[in-house]
């Protein structure tokens, strides 16, 4: 009983926290970051345990599935050398740097171990970023260059991961036995994935209660990480290309109600993946510091602050070189004309911009806690304990040092966004105004009559702007609300009466919830 009240005491905080971080328009996961802090030295703490060979599996498919599945394709192959210069170049160059500091600093500790430390701590963490970033104005295109690394780097630090601790573990390792098999494994994931996808959308056509989808959902990312490992192909690889592809074609087959339900369940279980993460490292933090000597303690201290250092100063010096050879988005892309309209004047802040936004987090979290446990120099894996604390203070670093900044160092910058979607909703809006108008011609009903004056209403505003964008709501939005806001005055009435019964309000309050849902979603803000 007493490890449930604690369960519900921590996602209790947990929220109290990201409310906290809305308010300072801070990322939530430094918050959660501070809460594992705390959580390491509260006597009387649960231990909980996790399986280190399900840590990945648990932690990344899901994050993976979702970030996937709300990556524009598009937008990645326009930025592709950007995004593979920061989730190849960057990573490889962070892993090697941090390799180095600690066999510096440590010594005895062995290569691959240095080379898994490195590789721990190299990929930078989405959630974090979108987190800062959602509210504060962004250029699209660095917005966009940003997403794409966070959804690609994991592959690369993975797979430097996965060769480091093989070596650490096997004590050999051979770059002709790996390199077959390391490419096989890579295009092999970028087959299964779309194979699986097509698979997965042909099941989805007889499923339609949503509920069974959401399930569904879940067991194929959980299912295709674990089959992709088995198979010895990339995990993330596999997972992003499947929930790419099902992206492009699930929305001709899933209802609307489906897809506002399982953005909500996903926005649910992602954030509290992020809580049971931080829980289960500052947990670990404890039993560490508790087996240190004062030795051990200073030269750990030493490790853990020069990492830091490290992964800030290495990602600023692989990104603001760019910048300065070239001013277009810090990158050598190939910008679509829209990109190029809005960071064309962009160079050094651009570029520090995206150098400052390398917060790590709950992928670093995660490959930390899936360290093989059982081997010499501190608690399992060569150095698993230095490398496990060196990684937690990584995350709190980055979030705490450059998750508070960020917001306000963007807008000292000055960046501004010319908000090249808000441009390509406008005129794909009027279009699907003008088919919805066409779709009414032969309805001589007063109900056609009424919303075909609503569209024309919204397309003389379309073609009066100069570049023929609709407008963001339709006439009838703002009454729509203000009467189904009076509607729910004499339900409350009548249930508090007893007039009605709880089933009767129900129905009819999930009726006037879809009505309301019918205005645009924009327009509440």
């Amino acid at each position: 009983m007493f490890v449930f009240h604690w369960i519900v005491g921590v996602l209790v905080g947990a929220v109290l926290l990201a409310g906290l971080a809305r308010r300072l328009r801070a990322p939530y996961p430094a918050f959660l970051a501070l809460g594992g802090v705390a959580l390491a030295f509260i006597p009387g703490v649960p231990s909980l345990s996790l399986d280190p060979e399900l840590a990945l599996a648990l932690f990344l498919a899901p994050v993976l599935m979702d970030a996937g599945y709300s990556t524009s394709l598009r937008d990645l192959v326009r930025n592709a050398r950007p995004i593979a210069g920061l989730a190849v170049g960057a990573v490889a160059a962070t892993t090697a740097a941090v390799a180095a500091v600690a066999l510096w600093l440590v010594p005895d500790m062995p290569l691959a171990a240095a080379i898994v430390l490195g590789a721990v701590v190299a990929p930078p963490d989405a959630v974090a970023a979108l987190s800062v970033l959602g509210h504060v104005s962004l250029p699209h295109r660095l917005a966009t260059i940003l997403r794409g690394e966070s959804l690609l780097n994991d592959a690369a630090s993975l797979m430097i991961y996965r060769l480091g601790v093989a070596a650490a573990v096997t004590g050999s390792f051979s770059v002709s036995e790996v390199a077959p098999a390391f490419a096989i494994g890579v295009l092999g994931s970028l087959l299964a994935g779309p194979l699986a996808a097509l698979v997965y959308l042909r099941i989805l056509r007889h499923v339609e209660e949503p509920m069974s989808v959401i399930v569904l959902q879940f067991s194929a990312a959980f299912g295709l990480w674990i089959a992709a490992e088995a198979l010895e192909l990339s995990g993330v690889l596999t997972v992003v290309t499947f929930a790419i592809t099902v992206a492009r074609r699930a929305p001709g087959q899933t209802s609307p109600r489906l897809r506002v339900i399982s953005n909500a369940v996903w926005d649910t279980a992602i954030f509290v993946l992020n809580v049971l993460a931080f829980v289960l490292i500052g947990e670990q933090i404890g039993p560490i510091l508790a087996r240190m000597t004062p030795e051990q303690e200073f030269a750990y201290a030493s490790v853990a602050g020069a990492v830091v250092v490290t992964v800030i100063l290495v990602r600023i010096a692989w990104v603001l070189p760019a910048s300065a050879i070239r001013r277009v988005g810090f990158g050598t892309g190939s910008p679509h004309p829209d990109d190029l309209r809005q960071d064309r004047d962009l160079g050094l802040g651009a570029g520090f911009a995206v150098s400052w936004s390398g917060m790590r987090g709950l992928v670093t979290i995660a490959t930390a806690l899936a360290l093989p446990e059982g081997g010499p120099g501190g608690g399992g894996f060569p150095y698993r304990d230095l490398i496990v604390l060196t990684a937690f203070c990584v995350v709190i670093g980055t979030l705490v040092v450059q998750g508070l900044t960020l917001r306000p160092i963007l807008a000292r910058l000055g960046l501004e966004d010319s908000d090249p979607v808000g441009r390509e909703v406008g005129r794909a809006r009027a279009e699907a105004y003008g088919a919805a108008v066409e779709a009414l011609s032969d309805d001589r009903t007063e109900a056609a009559d009424a919303l075909r004056r609503e569209f024309h209403a919204a397309l003389a505003k379309a073609e009066a702007h100069e570049e023929g964008l609709a407008p963001e709501g339709l006439p009838t939005d703002a009454p729509r609300r203000r009467a189904i806001r009076a509607a729910r005055d004499p339900l409350l009435t009548l249930r508090r009466s007893s007039r009605i019964g709880d089933d009767a309000y129900f129905v009819l309050e999930e009726e006037l919830d879809w009505a309301e849902l019918n205005a645009t979603p924009r327009g509440e803000a």
